[in-house]
This record gives C-alpha cells, sequence and structure tokens, in this order.
C-alpha cells in the first residue's frame, strides 16, 4: 500500500485518507473516491490530496478484518462467541450467553506480531463476561494490509477465543452461626447475585452452629451441585472446624489460602462424590469483588482450580481495600 498525496488526476480508485468538508456535504476518509467524487473535490478548487493506493495483492481493512475474525471463530455456536459486521476496519467479538472467556494467549501474541497494522485486543483471560459482551476487537489500523501477512495472522488466530459456558445450576450454601439470635441474609443475598450472573441458584437455607458435628452433617446432606460454607467465625487454619468438618464428611480440601485480598481466608476442596465445596471467605458478605468470585466462576464453568490456579492469582490479586472492611490493610499509624 501507498500512502501520501496526489494530484486528482491519480486520485480516482483510491482510498481518501482525511474527511474533507465540501460545498453540498463532507467526504468521509476511508472512501473510495469516484470519478464523480473527483470532480467535487477539483469544483471546490482542491488539487491534492492525501490517499492510500492499494498495491496488487492487499487487502482492504474490512474484508482483512472480517477474513481475521472469522479465523480466530470459525464456528461460532461451538465456540459460544459471535461476530459484528464489519467497518473502519474493526470486527468485535461478542459473547453469545454468559461464562468465562478462554483466551489462548500465545495466538493471540503471535497474531501481534506479524504486522503492526494487524491487531487483536481480549479481555484478560478467563474474565467472567455476559451476554452480548465484547470480548474481543480486530483492528487493521491501516487502510489495507498485504494478504500474505494477512494469511499468517489467520494461520496463527485459529480458535484462539471460546466462552467457556457454566454447567453448575445449583449450589447449597451452609452458613453457621455463632452464639443466638437472628442471621443477617446479607451473606446469602450477596451469594445468590453471584451464582445468578452465571445462571444458577442457591437451594433453600441451611443455617447450623458453628461446630464440626453439626456442620459435617449438613455438608453431607447438601442438595447443590456445589457445596459453599459461610461460617459466622473466620476460618484460621485448615485444620478448624469448616476443613475439618468437610473431611468429616468424607470430601477432602486441596487448598487453604489465596494470595487474594480481600479473599485470602477462602478453601476449597471436593466431596467423595467429586462435587466442588468452596469455604468462602467473610469478605464473600459483600458484594465488592474478592478472590472467591474467580474461584467461584471457574468452579460454576466446570474448570478444576487447583493449588497452582490459586497461587498463580497473586499477581493481580491485590484487589481494592472494601470500606466496610472490619481489619483494612492500613495499620494504625502508618
Amino acid at each position: 500500500m501507498r500512502f501520501g498525496p496526489v494530484e486528482l488526476d491519480h486520485a480516482q480508485g483510491a482510498v481518501l485518507a482525511h474527511s474533507l468538508k465540501l460545498p453540498g456535504g463532507k467526504l468521509a476518509k476511508g472512501r473510495v473516491l469516484t470519478h464523480d467524487d473527483v470532480a467535487r473535490l477539483r469544483t471546490a478548487g482542491i488539487g491534492k490530496v492525501i490517499v492510500a493506493r492499494l498495491d496488487p495483492g492487499d487487502v482492504p481493512e474490512d474484508d482483512a478484518a472480517r477474513a481475521l475474525a472469522e479465523a480466530l471463530v470459525p464456528d461460532p455456536a461451538a465456540q459460544g462467541l459471535r461476530l459484528s459486521g464489519a467497518g473502519a476496519g474493526r470486527v468485535n467479538l461478542i459473547a453469545g450467553g454468559p461464562g468465562l472467556l478462554r483466551v489462548d494467549a500465545a495466538a493471540v501474541n503471535a497474531i501481534n506480531t506479524v504486522d503492526p497494522m494487524i491487531t487483536l485486543a481480549t479481555l484478560p483471560p478467563l474474565r467472567r463476561v455476559i451476554e452480548g459482551a465484547m470480548v474481543g476487537t480486530v483492528k487493521i489500523i491501516s487502510y489495507a494490509v498485504p494478504k500474505g501477512q494477512l494469511d499468517q495472522a489467520c494461520d496463527a488466530a485459529r480458535s484462539a477465543l471460546s466462552l467457556i459456558p457454566p454447567v453448575i445450576e445449583t449450589a447449597t450454601l451452609i452458613e453457621t452461626r455463632v452464639g443466638t439470635g437472628t442471621m443477617p441474609d446479607k451473606g446469602r443475598r450477596a451469594t445468590a447475585d453471584r451464582l445468578a450472573r452465571l445462571g444458577a441458584r442457591l437451594t433453600p437455607r441451611v443455617i447450623v452452629d458453628h461446630d464440626e458435628h453439626a456442620l459435617s452433617a449438613a455438608v453431607s446432606a447438601a442438595e447443590g451441585q456445589a457445596v459453599l460454607i459461610l461460617t459466622g467465625s473466620a476460618t484460621s487454619d485448615v485444620a478448624d472446624v469448616a476443613p475439618s468438618a468437610v473431611r468429616r464428611a468424607g470430601g477432602a480440601v486441596t487448598r487453604f489460602g489465596m494470595p487474594v485480598d480481600p479473599g485470602n481466608l477462602l478453601f476449597i476442596g471436593q466431596m467423595g462424590d467429586g462435587r466442588p465445596v468452596i469455604g468462602l471467605p467473610g469478605c464473600a458478605r459483600s458484594p465488592a469483588l474478592n478472590g472467591a468470585d474467580w474461584v467461584l466462576e471457574r468452579v460454576l464453568c466446570g474448570l478444576a482450580v487447583s493449588d497452582a490456579d490459586i497461587a498463580a492469582m497473586g499477581v493481580g490479586g491485590l484487589l481494592k481495600e472494601m470500606p466496610t472492611r472490619p481489619r483494612p490493610r492500613r495499620a494504625t499509624g502508618t
């Protein structure tokens, strides 16, 4: 592609680089200049225009964007994504439903190293999205790109993005009570809202005393496809009441503690029948983002959450401080 100013005698068929206001209306940038357009320019006293002229083998921006987007999403139904129309060298990738975004980071990097004019921007891997959310955008920066480079980018792009849909529809939240009195429902409401984002719901409410035996019985009797535990007293050790109750019920605890703040006191495991168990940290009573969100979203979408997965959440795991947090990070006098 050749870019720069040309005399009007050579402008027909070229792509106008900058919008021009003319009597009777403007000519928009990106327009392929016609014989009539050139005549209007002459009448307006304009002798030169800045244009892009495609060489043989160049692919116009919209065609190139569409080709790369189709390489990224060759099977929209299977990948849970759909494509917008092409315009100004751009095609957006749209979520077809709720879920987590799977991103092949190596493929995205490979696309973006072929040619600076060929770009793909995406949401971060495993970001939760709703139906209709834009998860990626293909943008051809120049007015055209060489076909060979476009083909190279398309080869790197094959199915680099897809939506991981939720697979769990129900979860049982077991709340433990310390002392007497009415149990507030703030934690249950926040948990129900988190589940609803991915199309899941809570089974009927379960409240038991903060006691290993009582909690173990409730865990064993839980109806949901996932078991969530929100204790009235914070879990302080892997041998504390809630993790011990899970083990007493025949389950296993695979990780206690996470390098995400708020959210440090989460634990995760599974029952003997394979159902996931999450011990929610106290901050899960708030609707604000915390480490439990990241774990819960993966579990609801059927992803195994390993010890290594949680350990890797520390990079980017310092989340916004909650104004209502009982123990803020900043100590008095610092």
